[in-house]
């Protein structure tokens, strides 16, 4: 028998709740870091180009995925989230 197969259902669903709500504030910290570095959202961040406007720097590049999988990322555990919590 699965060690999975012996943790009660409410227990698993507190678990995944946990880890969510964890991996959702990382998420959010790199949303903020990069909001405060170049001065902007996310979507403005994209509309503007900055990428191109930077000159495809490297730092601007990996900036701009980093920042695109934290947005995603929240997307994503925001709707977990709230498939997960007690009605």
């Amino acid at each position: 028998m699965s060690i999975l197969n012996k943790i009660p259902e409410e227990e698993m669903r507190e678990i995944l709740l946990r880890e969510y709500k964890r991996r959702f504030l990382l998420y959010k910290l790199v949303d903020e870091k990069m909001r405060e570095k170049y001065n902007m959202s996310f979507e403005e961040f994209e509309a503007r180009n900055i990428v191109g406007e930077k000159g495809y720097s490297w730092e601007v590049e990996s900036d701009a995925i980093e920042w695109e999988h934290a947005i995603e990322g929240l997307r994503y555990l925001e709707e977990r989230i709230k498939e997960l919590k007690p009605e």
